[in-house]
């Protein structure tokens, strides 16, 4: 059996620059075929530059990687890359900047299937340093779960804020994430070597954060069957009326 295949999650809230990240780490020379799994949602999208051809789900670029938009189950899609005959590397997946990363790694543990094909190797998070204390003052939940969950934590915009700031901003975070390796960073120019290859995401300290972690969401659908004991009922319709 082959060796997992490492994923690598890119997370930030809005305008925190991992859309730049992703750009510039495809843009590198670094012969690595990697797959993008990238929300469709995105703020800004991957660069058309590197993008041959868009039309389907699944789309090549020409740097030899691959790149696929979620519009439907993330575990399809991984089942999808993983029977492609043009093998890849790696994987990155750009979440949303509203989501929560520790749903997105909940997936590499909880289905047995994706387990064994694929390995969750680190999840990075880029903050906005000029806006990013803003949002935490707020105590915005998907800020917090973003910082949280971070094996590496980006300062992105770091031209935009002092040094002062910088280190009181650095201290906060490290206030809600101790184990994360920091890097400051303009326009997302952080040293993509030492964001690759982390080496697997930290399984025991999510089940710390997160005692549930493990625990498989379900939370828009439900299927079954209600037994009713026989009888005429009425019910009111959203419009009021009844039947």
């Amino acid at each position: 059996m082959s060796n997992p295949i490492p994923v690598t999650v890119l997370t930030g809230f809005l305008g925190s620059g991992k859309t730049t990240l992703l750009n510039r780490i495809l843009s590198e020379d670094h012969g690595l075929r990697i797959a993008v799994i990238e929300n469709e949602f995105g703020e800004i999208g991957i660069d058309q530059d590197l993008v041959i051809n868009a039309d389907e789900e699944i789309f090549e670029m020409n740097n030899g990687c691959i790149c696929c938009t979620v519009r439907g189950d993330l575990i399809r899609i991984l089942h999808e890359l993983a029977e492609r005959k043009d093998k890849f590397d790696r994987v990155i997946l750009e979440t949303t900047g509203m989501a929560d990363p520790s749903s997105v790694a909940q997936t590499f543990f909880v289905d047995p299937s994706i387990s064994e094909q694929y390995e969750l190797d680190g999840i990075i998070t880029l903050v906005d340093a000029k806006h990013v204390s803003t949002h935490l003052d707020e105590s915005t939940d998907e800020v917090m779960a973003q910082v949280a969950f971070a094996d590496r934590i980006i300062l992105n915009k770091a031209d935009l804020v002092t040094e002062d700031d910088m280190l009181n901003l650095k201290k906060r975070l490290k206030g809600m994430n101790q184990m994360a390796g920091f890097y400051s960073a303009t326009m997302a120019d952080a040293p993509i070597a030492e964001l690759l290859d982390i080496g697997g995401f930290n399984i025991q300290r999510a089940m710390d954060m997160k005692p549930n972690f493990l625990e498989p969401e379900y939370p828009f659908e439900w299927g079954g069957i209600w037994q009713l004991p026989a009888g005429k009922y009425r019910f009111k319709m959203a419009n009021g009326t009844r039947s």
